[in-house]
């Protein structure tokens, strides 16, 4: 299955040529996927959106991945890694001209759709193909890679959209150039996987959970939906959220916001990584608990220092949180049974990110958005209180 990258054909790379490549990769698709945040604000002020338009373009997104997860998440085992990595990367390709010459909100939601499936294609594939080249540190570094290049999308088109000319196209073009550089360099890494019958049936979305697991899925759910919740409005409304407690209009707030939420995300799972599934998951909740209300706090006080202290708090929960949730249920089930497993974690972490995100937009203009961000925490508080006390009553059934 593997192929010999000792004796590999001149000019192709070497394993760890083919390694840094394919974090390049990822984490390029991770900073496409966050740099639309930022520039919410502008286009609700050119095209008058509102809020439940700015989270359907949002959810457009979070959605149309999940399908690709779900479909041909799985084909790359079957045709190549190369071929359907390709795919994604002229994917990304399409949604970024879109996003450069989009003047319309239906422009945007046709970009965040195509760009959607193409991430979900490349976070399948290319962490597959990590896993090939090194099953010691693969899963690290498919958790921490989409993580750290969200947060490193985030800030840097906050950046540019505030300081550099033609704010709502160059992230997009400085990405394009990134991602057909990465196209073109790609049929140079090592193809890992050799074809082999069943492509078309790899189509048809696996999804189940063995009768043994459901106690500990039950147990870490709540949570899981919590982080993604959580994590669905600061890549959505909290840029109009702070706009509305500062007053001001710089789309670089945004993005700092979101950058500490997923660099605190990343460190986490850096700290955590030696720790068992259970511990993760009880420090993790509590730190999410705690981090919700000091940000709710700054935002009372209308003190951005406060929000963002709490967002690295809320981070710690955010990414440990996910971290621990897989590290606690998917060792429990055998090899061919984890694709069905992460299949129904993915399809609860992928509708958490995206439905609240959704309600919330809807309620913005009836309820406002302080009093809609004030239900919203509680429902995030809540979740990972259940999972928190679940947690904490599993580690006393063991002693």
């Amino acid at each position: 299955m593997s192929s010999n990258l000792d004796a590999r054909p001149k000019g192709v790379m070497t394993r760890r040529a083919a390694i840094i490549f394919q974090i390049a990769t990822l984490g390029t698709v991770a900073m496409f996927a966050s740099a639309p945040t930022p520039l919410y604000r502008i286009y609700q002020d050119h095209w008058h959106l509102s809020p439940v338009m700015v989270t359907t373009v949002f959810s457009a997104y979070a959605l149309s991945l999940l399908v690709a997860l779900l479909t041909v998440g799985g084909l790359s085992d079957y045709i190549g890694r190369r071929p359907v990595m390709f795919s994604a990367l002229i994917l990304n390709v399409l949604a970024l001209l879109v996003f450069i010459t989009a003047d319309s909100v239906v422009a945007l939601i046709t970009a965040r759709t195509i760009q959607g499936f193409a991430t979900g294609i490349a976070f399948g594939t290319i962490g597959a193909a990590m896993l090939d080249l090194n099953r010691a540190h693969g899963s690290l570094m498919n958790s921490l890679t989409p993580v750290t290049g969200t947060g490193i999308g985030a800030l840097l088109s906050g950046v540019l959209v505030s300081y550099a000319p033609m704010p709502t196209q160059l992230v997009y073009l400085l990405l394009l150039v990134a991602t057909l550089i990465q196209a073109i360099l790609l049929w140079w890494m090592p193809e890992t996987v050799a074809r082999r019958p069943g492509a078309w049936a790899s189509l048809r979305p696996i999804v189940t959970v063995p009768p043994h697991v459901r106690q500990p899925l039950t147990l870490v759910s709540p949570g899981n939906i919590a982080v993604w919740a959580l994590g669905g409005f600061y890549l959505s409304l909290m840029p109009s959220l702070l706009r509305l407690i500062t007053g001001s209009n710089s789309p670089l707030l945004g993005g700092l916001a979101v950058t500490a939420l997923t660099l605190s995300g990343a460190a986490s799972m850096l700290v955590a990584r030696k720790w068992p599934g259970t511990t993760i998951l009880i420090r993790s909740m509590a730190c999410l608990i705690l981090g919700v209300l000091i940000t709710l706090g700054g935002v009372y006080t209308q003190s951005v220092p406060q929000l963002l202290v709490g967002t690295v708090i809320a981070g710690f929960g955010f990414g440990a949180g996910f971290f621990g949730s897989i590290r606690t249920v998917v060792p429990l089930v055998p090899a061919h049974e984890r694709a069905g497993l992460l299949s129904v974690i993915f399809i609860i972490c992928y509708l958490a990110f995206s439905l609240p995100t959704i309600v919330a937009g809807l309620a913005i203009p009836t309820l406002g958005l302080p009093l809609t961000l004030d239900i919203y925490g509680a429902a995030v508080i809540v979740l990972a209180a259940i999972s928190l006390i679940a947690a904490l009553a599993s580690v006393r059934r063991a002693l």
